[in-house]
């Protein structure tokens, strides 16, 4: 029966992944949640609770990440049999967290409702907030980000998105606990008092949810402006080798010079030289075509300094002297660890230099908060790669930017699924802070998404192109801008603390309206 119960949970674990980009059928992991729920309802001793939360995670990363292999084999020329064992390895690690979970809602000794309805939900997201803390963080596959095109977003501005995750746990919750009821009465449990009020509040949940996206938190402020986001689709492959750097050059001043946009934006690190390597005719080329469009061209590139060297943003055109001079330039905080900083160097440094071939693999770290750059009318809060990944993060930079960028290359997974992944992620960041997100990529996924998350235009993938369009900025602030993760982990405490009230009877209501036992 326990193997079972493991196998059981390890499939609801890699069906989670059907609800995350490019599938998007967000009520998968739902209701896949509702069976861990139940499977830990179920569990004799903590043990068992743990095992079947690493199980279950065990499927969910494994399934999920696996395009980590791609990085590691096909770009960082890692052999396969360490590759895959890695990646493994790295979804094992994952896993823990999940186990986490199932240990730690089991050492709430109380009836099955408040623990299956309250404790777990909470347990759940704090622990993926938790997640998304240590070791630099990795909130990928959080759970809310499975409803970016779900009646749930209307909490995403108020909560952000473990505030999602947190209403999808307790609608899990609340199926779970309808299922138990149904197990244990076997009768016309659909008409009985519990059974309706969960019923009524899961409706409530997600028709809330559905009232708040029609409320606009932010303001548009001044005139759209034309902007045009490259795509170069330079295969990673090649994109650090000499024999390589002129034609990749001249791919991304032919795309900038062909286009009359206010703002263009490059992808990261699109001219993968530093900055003062750049031949300085492509660079004039560059300013007086951004000049010519009374705006401004944002370029990846690296640069150099006494600290270090820096994955960075800089600016060219009418807002600045360009690379003459000062100008302005964002600086990648937010490293990747050992794709970009190697932790406990003297130790593990052969890793980047005997296993992984990974050009620029220890970079120097930007400065943690770093004013928006004033280009083509806007204040820009620009972020690179992975780091817009951190809704905590990124809202640093508010009220005071009216448009957020995206600058990445997710050309290092080749043909996976992580590249829709993290523009679903995108999406969030435009719902937490009420702005427009401009996503300019290498081989994709180059989007220009609403303030309400939705994609408003989007290149192919793996094709080289411009996506041309109107973008509007944006002045104000959500509650989540204001509150951070604070609100929603203030909701955790209230819900573990009303766990405890309900359990011990405080609230008298309660017992009325939910079945407690089995």
């Amino acid at each position: 029966m326990r193997i079972l119960s493991k196998g059981l949970a390890l499939l609801a674990g890699v069906s989670c992944v059907s609800g995350f980009a490019p599938f998007g059928y967000f009520p998968v992991p739902m209701f896949a949640l509702a069976v861990l729920f139940v499977l830990w309802s179920r569990a004799d001793t903590r043990s068992e609770a743990a095992r079947l939360g690493f199980f279950f995670g065990l499927g969910l990363f494994s399934a999920g990440i696996g395009w980590i292999y791609v990085a590691l084999h096909d770009f960082g020329e890692m052999s396969a049999w360490i590759a895959i064992p890695v990646t493994l390895l790295f979804a094992t690690f994952l896993s823990l967290f999940t186990a986490l979970s199932g240990y730690v809602q089991a050492r709430f000794a109380m009836d099955h409702a408040p623990r299956t309805i309250l404790v777990m939900p909470a347990i759940w997201v704090a622990v993926e907030w938790l997640r998304g803390m240590i070791f630099t963080g990795f909130p990928w596959l959080t759970l809310g980000y499975a409803h970016s095109d779900s009646p749930l977003t209307g909490y995403a501005p108020l909560l952000g998105v473990y505030g999602v995750s947190l209403v999808a746990a307790v609608s899990s919750g609340l199926l779970a606990y309808i299922f138990i009821n149904v197990l244990a009465q076997r009768k016309a449990v659909l008409l009985s008092i519990p059974v309706r009020v969960a019923l009524a509040v899961l409706l409530a949940l997600w028709a809330g949810g559905a009232k708040l996206r029609g409320v606009s938190w932010t303001q548009a402020v001044g005139l759209p402006i034309s902007v045009t986001l490259v795509q170069g689709n330079i295969s990673q492959d090649i994109k650090f080798r000499d024999e390589a750097m002129v034609e990749t050059l001249e791919s991304y001043r032919r795309l900038v010079m062909q286009n009359p946009a206010r703002l263009t934006i490059l992808p990261e690190t699109a001219l993968p030289m530093f900055r003062e390597e750049v031949p300085q005719d492509l660079v004039e080329q560059l300013r007086d075509q951004a000049r010519l469009n009374e705006g401004d061209v944002l370029v990846g590139v690296f640069e150099r300094d006494r600290a270090g060297y820096y994955n960075s943003v800089i600016a060219l055109g009418a807002s600045e002297d360009g690379f003459a001079g000062a100008q302005q330039h964002y600086r990648k905080h937010h490293l990747v660890i050992f794709g970009e900083f190697i932790p406990f160097r003297p130790v593990l440094g052969w890793i980047i230099n005997e296993v992984l071939h990974i050009p620029m693999g220890d970079l120097a770290r930007g400065e943690t908060v770093q004013a928006p750059m004033k280009v083509a009318g806007q204040r820009v809060a620009v972020d690179i790669c992975y780091e817009d990944v951190f809704g905590e993060e990124i809202i640093s930079a508010l009220p005071d930017a009216t448009l957020l960028v995206n600058v990445t290359n997710d050309g290092w997974y080749g043909v996976s699924h992580a590249a829709a992944q993290h523009n679903q992620i995108s999406r969030f960041r435009a719902l937490e802070t009420g702005r427009m997100m401009l996503r300019a990529t290498n081989t994709g996924v180059t989007s220009i998404i609403g303030v309400n998350g939705k994609i408003l235009q989007q290149l192919p993938q793996h094709q080289q192109g411009v996506l041309q369009g109107k973008v509007q900025g944006y002045e104000g602030s959500t509650p989540y801008v204001r509150l951070g993760n604070w609100a929603v982990l203030l909701l955790i405490a209230l819900l573990l603390a009303g766990a405890w009230g309900w359990s011990r009877k405080l609230f008298p209501a309660f017992p009325v309206f939910f079945h407690r036992g089995r």
